[in-house]
């Protein structure tokens, strides 16, 4: 028998407005997410956007304006932060100076009244989670930017939280320590079985780890999905734009339906489903991702298109193509990356289950 899905967050119709009048900023607008028990769920998007409001939201380290919050099922909008099963992990560790690991990591539980038995049970279990048992007497000044991460972590695990949610605690670390942490707080959330809410503004993190995104922007959640739903199908062009590389082509409907047509401004004709409520002659935009359009050397098509720039990635090559002074995106994996070079007159073919009509 399946097991049903438990929901750990409702957000229902939520928004913060700051301020009164004239002088009033809208950081989020009518925000309607639900969030699954056990999941690693990602809230994406630029700075500014409203991810962190929402996550204090959720926290209660902000009132809600209008809306309301639920938590397991019960509501939380007028429950203080101490009273809500949640703990949160900041970008800035916030480890205090004057105690070691050990003590840093039952605060919380000293705080709670627990025992000295299970204060020190708790304590060395996260420690050893979170593999900083061994560095247990040593104060956060004699941590790496890593180290002091997972020891934030064990702290906020320490008590049990049904909910732990993270403000881009992986933003200050450099890239390789960066990338490793990304792997061990998937496998930590999976060996803890505890909700997970990760903010970030960087896409690969959001990919990567996520069960599930909620892309963010201008206070407005624009899509929630799998990494790869989003990915292969963005809601809009600015979730397409967003999340990873997308070539959003301008063209010409020229025939609707399953076995639609369009022609781009670059002279392609690209086959693909188009949308009946878009009529013959109506311009619209083509979303494809550039690692999915095939590209040959020729120097007898009917379209001019010449690589008009040429970058090496090391593992891939960055390839930007002009054709009818239409500029089209491509990525070239590393066995191809050989077989061209710049000013080079090239052949395109875009596939058509890759690519799709997209709204603005």
């Amino acid at each position: 028998m399946k097991q049903s899905i438990k929901n750990a967050i409702e957000v229902q119709n939520v928004t913060k407005v700051y301020g009164v009048g004239e002088n009033s900023v809208t950081a989020l607008k009518d925000a309607n997410l639900t969030i699954n028990d056990n999941e690693f769920f990602t809230l994406l998007g630029p700075s500014g956007c409203g991810k962190t409001t929402l996550l204090r939201l959720i926290a209660g380290f902000e009132d809600i304006t209008k809306g309301d919050l639920k938590l397991f099922g019960k509501e939380i909008v007028n429950l203080p932060p101490n009273k809500r099963p949640i703990n949160t992990v900041f970008q800035h560790y916030a480890l205090f100076p004057h105690l070691n690991v050990f003590e840093n990591v039952a605060f919380g539980l000293r705080r709670l009244g627990k025992n000295r038995s299970e204060i020190e049970q708790k304590t060395n279990y996260v420690l050893k989670l979170v593999q900083m048992e061994e560095f247990s007497k040593r104060r956060p000044n004699q941590l790496s930017g890593g180290q002091q991460q997972r020891v934030a972590l064990a702290r906020a695990l320490a008590p049990e939280p049904k909910v732990l949610l993270l403000d881009e605690p992986l933003s200050a670390l450099d890239l390789k320590l960066r990338q490793a942490m990304r792997i061990e707080l998937k496998t930590l959330q999976r060996e803890t079985g505890i909700t997970f809410v990760f903010v970030t503004h960087d896409q690969e993190e959001a990919l990567t780890m996520s069960d599930r995104i909620a892309v963010i922007s201008e206070g407005e959640i624009q899509q929630i999905g799998e990494p790869n739903s989003i990915y292969e199908n963005p809601a809009n062009q600015f979730v397409a734009n967003f999340i990873g590389e997308a070539n959003l082509l301008k063209g010409i409907c020229k025939k609707i339906g399953k076995n639609g047509l369009c022609k781009l401004n670059s002279g392609h004709e690209i086959s693909l489903e188009i949308p009946s409520l878009i009529k013959v002659n109506d311009p619209i935009t083509i979303f494809i991702r550039p690692e999915r359009i095939k590209i040959n050397k020729s120097s007898s098509s009917k379209i001019k298109s010449f690589i008009s720039q040429f970058t090496y990635l090391g593992n891939a090559a960055h390839l930007e193509v002009e054709s009818n002074n239409q500029k089209i995106n491509i990525t070239l994996p590393i066995d191809k990356v050989k077989n061209f070079k710049n000013a080079d007159e090239v052949t395109l073919e875009f596939p058509k289950n890759h690519a799709r009509v997209i709204n603005q």
